[in-house]
């Protein structure tokens, strides 16, 4: 019993040991990014390489140009790495300003495109350059909506809550304005995560997200084309039969087939048959159904353990976290990626209808893995800036990571979430910083602090403990 007891107790400690380590959640974060995004660029390969050749490219020409904008995405990962916390909030309205402005241009005739390939028009194409205004919306939202809210005073919190929703609703109309309905849901899911770190009330927050998917699912059902066909294949694959299965439901049968291939261990790496032409999208909306396929249920539930990873970590950094809006960008930045991760899997195994959000990381597409990578720098920036993390930089120095990456060391930064001190305490921290001498209140304050500190440890006040003191001395 003895023996038990003490095995038990020893894991126990490893485990804290392990687990309150001050930069794991850096580091495991960054880990878990960059296996999914080089994960990611071998089942693009996987999945692309009949329909690469079907286009007139090489096998893998659409894994190479998925491996040219993850690197890219690398790089605007490093660059928001290297952004000081009050740079990010210096920029938070420009950005949402200019994701607003291209989101108006896309609906421009001659300027936005996309509507004769995939139904929606959501892209803007320059040359070689592909941009997806919706995508950097999402991030846009967040950036600054977390900036937005983090210093709530009572009596600016409704105010600020009432500016946010409208903005995001204007945002949201241009998004359906393009006819993307699972962008837009995909935002709905941004915006939703903000609203709720940020403190608003949750019976507001569940009526509205209840009256706008009633309202979508409303819009959908009464539109024409395939958006109507997904609910019906829906409702028929939610009790185990389809009616269509070489029209409407073609394409959830196929996943649903591919998925059944993979059994428990896959049929090997490249060994995919639903890539011949079987499932449409496999390397985008459909690519779980791939990965299932090629690495069975193991390689499948790898997966999922490795969004839910994310999920954990990321939370913990919010709530490690002593600065409001990082506290608030890293519980966004989290909850939206995790989110439409189980909003992918979750329609391609059947829990509820289709909606075309891509598996972040995973799923082809430059504009989402560069904005996808560049939020995972944001949240990484969250995690170095944890008060353990920055302890433990500031006391034995830059990790050979973040010397070979040049990153700077990061320091105290914001408001703090414990003491909630408000704007008050933002300008004090921001004097502070621009290097200003604390003023003659403020010594006071901590002269009396440091008198009452004196007499309670000595009993007596430090004016006499300081001439005990040197009576002492001079005796000796």
């Amino acid at each position: 019993m003895s023996k038990v007891s003490t095995t038990e107790e020893g894991g126990r400690r490893q485990y804290f040991h392990v687990a309150l380590r001050p930069l794991l959640d850096y580091y495991a974060i960054a880990s878990i990014v960059v296996i999914l995004a080089f994960f990611g660029i071998l089942m693009v390969a996987s999945s692309s390489m009949t329909w690469s050749v079907l286009e007139g490219a090489s096998v893998f020409g659409t894994a190479m140009r998925q491996a040219v904008m993850v690197g890219v995405g690398f790089v605007a990962m490093w660059l928001c790495l290297r952004m000081r916390p009050v740079s990010i909030r210096c920029l938070a309205p420009w950005l949402l300003g200019a994701s607003i402005v291209l989101l108006i241009l896309v609906l421009v005739p001659g300027i936005g495109t996309g509507m004769e390939e995939v139904g929606s028009q959501s892209w803007i194409v320059a040359g070689p350059i592909r941009l997806q205004p919706s995508e950097l919306a999402k991030v846009a939202i967040a950036v600054w909506g977390s900036s937005w809210l983090a210093d709530l005073a009572p009596e600016h919190k409704k105010r600020r809550f009432t500016v946010f929703c409208g903005v995001a609703a204007v945002m949201l109309l241009l998004i359906l304005a393009e006819k993307d309905v699972g962008m837009a849901l995909a935002f709905l899911v941004v915006v939703g995560v903000t609203l709720v770190f940020a403190g608003l009330d949750m019976r507001f927050i569940v009526f509205t997200a209840i009256g706008t998917l009633f309202a979508l699912g409303i819009a959908v059902k009464n539109s024409s084309g395939f958006r109507s066909d997904r609910i019906s294949v829906y409702k028929d694959a939610f009790f185990g039969h389809f009616e269509d299965t070489r029209g409407a439901a073609f394409q959830s049968y196929q996943g649903y087939l591919s998925l059944s291939d993979g059994s428990f261990f896959g049929v090997g790496p490249g060994q995919s048959r639903a890539k011949w032409f079987y499932l449409p999208e496999a390397k985008n909306d459909f690519i779980f159904a791939i990965i299932g396929e090629e690495t069975g249920l193991v390689g499948a539930t790898m997966v999922i353990v490795l969004y839910a990873a994310l999920c954990v970590l990321g939370f913990r950094t919010a709530l490690r976290s002593n600065d409001r809006f990082l506290s608030l960008l890293a519980a966004t930045l989290t909850g939206s990626i995790v989110i439409q991760a189980f909003i992918n899997i979750g329609y391609v195994i059947g829990l509820w209808p289709v909606t075309g959000i891509q598996l972040p990381l995973i799923s082809a597409g430059g504009t989402s893995a560069i904005i996808t990578l560049a939020s995972m720098g944001l949240l990484l920036n969250c995690a170095r800036h944890e008060p353990e993390a920055i302890s433990a930089l500031q006391s034995h120095g830059r990790p050979w990571f973040d010397r070979l990456f040049m990153l700077p060391e990061p320091t105290v930064t914001g408001v703090s979430v414990r003491q909630g001190r408000g704007e008050e305490t933002r300008r004090g921290v921001e004097r502070e910083q621009r290097g200003a001498q604390p003023n003659k209140r403020r010594k006071e304050a901590l002269s009396r602090h440091t008198e009452r500190d004196r007499v309670r440890r000595y009993g007596e006040p430090v004016t006499h403990v300081r001439s005990r003191r040197t009576s002492q001395n001079r005796q000796r």
